[in-house]
């Protein structure tokens, strides 16, 4: 088949294009885009769309890539148009970015698809035998739904002996036939006649449609019915009821018996008119059978045929006008939507196109499109009942995540009506927010000597952004820890924020420490903020005490005189230790354990000074043996022991062999004694009148013996870190005690002197005895005053 296809632009810059219907689905109708003056990328980028204006089906889709306008489906005009000579389909050319619209009319030309037929299989025809030549009988029209030359040009009739055809064109353009009487009919020789009509179309090839006349000879009725008003003028409103009657047409004719009685019947009725309305064909009146709808068709014309009961028939028109009702709500359609819309979005973003439609006409399609909660949107009208929706203010996903707007469309019809519809927005995330901590600092507090891996405390940041830009990731900020990097002492869990602990801590080398711990979160770019965590390392007693004093010295031991006239509770000696813990782990207690006379000694719990419990008395043993236990306050508590040798004598004379003092306390070393003991025998005279010519010598000279209990420990001398607390049982290191005695009384004197310091006597001015000595010799110092001694045996 071949056609053409026909455009023009009107003067107001719309578009017409003309097709011919039953065309394939693809065929290309027009190019679009030449005729806005745009190439196919413009049509992408503008976002271009055709819509059909109405609610008919779409026929006709825009090819976006070419710019080509191609049929869709197929186009039945016969079904769309029915027997109008114009059959226009109107489209709306949209495109976005700007707004534009133009108007789109697609002109359906006939083809000839539709053969003619004929209201009824059989033309019966009831002709008196008292016709005359040339007398005429109409014929029931062929109808056909094609149009122009597609529709119904010309009649034939079968070649009889008594009929010929004529053919007729009546006011409206409609052709119809007539048969005219050649030859009279005479009943007696034929009753019935029949014969072919044959209707023919003027299309390319031709298609025709036949009926059989059969005429059936009668007497004489020379009367046709005549209707009161050659056309009947009537108003419809759409949606009428079924069985609603539309008007009643009358013909009267003036012969008698069945010759003057009238029915009437529709003709020239296409098939969806046929569906809508029907005659009474004894009463005349045209009723409503179907649906009527004004935006379907506003106006319809019927045919109508009254005839006489020998078949003499008339013709008239009945022309119906459709009223409109407002029976249409407007429909909301969403053109174009940005959908999500990213939070930082600027007020007055445009972020969707909304077209409101009403098939009603005049003021039942007047409409107006409103917002109907309180949303940061609006619409603001553009082209012919097209809105832009708008943002009105800023978003913020982290308070609003998605809006549900209601969209309101109502008519001015009376009564007006509405429609809604709700479109759903959602808000997408921007990486806005940086983590927040849960708290402003953080404190842990962790037990020295703890296990490598095992947890300090944990930190949590929340970020309200979404996905990568809220999830959050821990780090430690580098420093340094006493002069060592900090990842060696601390790790983070990255995911967790678990702080792990990479080695054990020593309260001993430090007590606290500040690290920086850094959330970042995973956005683009990253935000981040820090807190700072305080760590504090908790003592355990991991410390046993430390003796200061007496201090062993190898295998030599201190002893230190007591006046034998010594008081009850006069102070004869100090046990000095010291803890490395603190608080109650370094409180430290003293106790006797052993002693050679356990009633002539005691010791302060927290203090370590040892004093006499009673008077001393000559029967008391010279030598005195104590052994002191030190122990702490934790738990468990730690404890550690010091032998504290004590010679009750007034005169270094009266001091024999020293050195056995040990014997009770080394049991183990006894072999290494008895050989010592052996070795000295040998020498213990050489040694005794040496030390009688000495004390005879100090006789002499009558000095005055001094007794120097005084213990100074420099500080150098203390483990390093040790609990400086008072009243804990631990001295501080300046702290020291005198013991003066004179050397012609049995009475001592005991006093305590203010602290020494670093420069105090320290314990080299002690009286000594080394091992490779052959003699035992004692160093006195006079000083005029003092006499300070400090024996060492070995």
């Amino acid at each position: 088949m071949s056609f053409f296809i026909l455009r023009f632009c009107g003067s107001n810059g719309d578009f017409s294009y003309s097709v011919p219907e039953e065309m394939k689905g693809g065929a290309v109708v027009g190019n679009v885009a030449k005729d806005v003056r745009l190439d196919a990328r413009g049509l992408s980028l503008r976002n271009a769309r055709i819509d059909l204006k109405g609610s008919r089906k779409r026929y006709c889709e825009l090819n976006v890539q070419s710019g080509d306008l191609v049929i869709a489906e197929r186009i039945d005009r016969e079904q769309i148009c029915g027997s109008k000579t114009s059959c226009p389909l109107k489209y709306e050319l949209i495109l976005e970015n700007p707004l534009e619209l133009h108007r789109i009319a697609l002109q359906i030309q006939d083809v000839n698809d539709n053969s003619p037929r004929f209201p009824n299989d059989e033309i019966k025809l009831l002709i008196s035998e008292s016709a005359i030549k040339g007398a005429r009988f109409p014929l029931d029209a062929a109808h056909d739904t094609d149009v122009g030359r597609n529709g119904i040009q010309s009649y034939s009739l079968e070649k009889n002996e008594h009929f010929s055809l004529s053919v007729q064109t009546n006011p409206d353009g409609v052709k119809y036939s007539e048969l005219i009487l050649d030859k009279e009919l005479d009943r007696e020789q034929q009753q019935d006649i029949s014969f072919v009509l044959t209707a023919i179309d003027g299309g390319s090839p031709p298609r025709s449609g036949s009926v059989m006349i059969h005429v059936t000879v009668l007497d004489v009725n020379d009367n046709l019915p005549v209707f009161s008003q050659p056309l009947y003028q009537v108003s419809l409103a759409e949606n009428s009821p079924l069985d609603t009657v539309v008007v009643t047409v009358a013909a009267t004719d003036t012969d008698e018996g069945a010759n003057g009685q009238v029915s009437y019947e529709l003709s020239l009725l296409g098939d969806e008119v046929a569906k809508l309305f029907s005659i009474d064909k004894g009463t005349g009146k045209i009723i409503v059978t179907g649906q009527i709808d004004f935006e379907e068709d506003a106006h319809y014309e019927l045919r109508i045929q009254a005839k006489d009961g020998s078949g003499l028939a008339s013709t008239a028109k009945v022309a119906i006008d459709i009223s409109d009702v407002n029976d249409n709500a407007p429909v909301i359609y969403v053109k174009s939507l940005k959908n999500p819309i990213p939070e930082n979005a600027a007020p007055g973003t445009e972020v969707g196109i909304i077209n409101v439609q009403d098939d009603d006409s005049e003021g039942n399609r007047q409409m107006r499109c409103t917002i109907q909660q309180n949303a940061p949107f609006k619409l603001i009208p553009s082209i012919e009942n097209y809105y832009s929706l708008v943002t009105t203010g800023e978003l913020d996903r982290e308070q609003v995540t998605e809006y549900n707007i209601t969209l309101i469309a109502s008519d001015e019809g009376s009564p007006p009506l509405s429609s809604s519809k709700t479109i759903h927005l959602s808000v997408s995330d921007v990486n806005d927010n940086p983590p927040v901590f849960e708290e402003q600092s953080y404190s842990a507090y962790v037990s020295e000597n703890n296990k490598p891996g095992s947890s300090v405390c944990s930190v949590s940041a929340r970020d309200p952004d979404w996905r990568q830009n809220g999830t959050v990731f821990y780090s430690l900020l580098p420093s340094e820890v006493n002069g060592v990097a900090l990842s060696s002492y601390l790790s983070i869990n990255g995911d967790t924020g678990v702080i792990h602990a990479v080695r054990a801590f020593d309260y001993e080398q430090f007590r606290s420490f500040k690290v920086q711990v850094v959330a970042r979160d995973n956005g683009s770019p990253p935000l981040s903020s820090n807190v700072t965590v305080s760590v504090f390392i908790t003592d355990e007693n991991d410390n046993s005490p430390q003796i200061l004093y007496p201090t062993p010295e190898g295998n030599s031991f201190m002893t230190e005189m007591v006046p034998k006239a010594a008081l009850s509770g006069s102070l004869l000696s100090k046990v000095i230790a010291v803890d490395a813990d603190s608080g109650q782990n370094a409180w430290l207690s003293y106790q006797i354990v052993k002693s050679t006379d356990p009633g002539l000694f005691t010791i302060g719990l927290h203090s370590g000074e040892i004093r006499a419990q009673r008077d001393i008395s000559e029967s008391d043993s010279m030598k005195q043996n104590l052994v002191i236990s030190v122990k702490d306050n934790g738990q468990p508590s730690l404890s550690t022991t010091c032998a504290v040798y004590l010679v009750i004598s007034d005169n270094l004379a009266e001091v024999p062999e020293l050195k056995d003092m040990s014997y009770e306390e080394n049991n183990s070393k006894l072999t290494s004694y008895l050989i010592i003991a052996l070795v000295s025998v040998s020498t213990f005279f050489l040694t005794f009148i040496i030390l009688i010519i000495a004390v005879r010598l100090c006789h002499r000279r009558k000095p005055r013996l001094l007794f120097d209990g005084a213990v100074a420990i420099p500080s150098a001398y203390l483990p390093p870190n040790y609990a400086d607390v008072d009243g804990t049982g631990t001295l501080r290191s300046t702290y020291n005690y005198d013991a003066y005695m004179t050397t012609g009384s049995r009475t001592s004197d005991f006093k305590f002197v203010q602290s020494y310091n670093d420069n105090t006597m320290s314990a080299a001015n002690t009286l000594q005895k080394h091992p490779l000595d052959n003699s035992d010799c004692f160093d006195f110092t006079d000083t005029g005053s003092k006499f300070s001694t400090l024996v060492n045996i070995f």
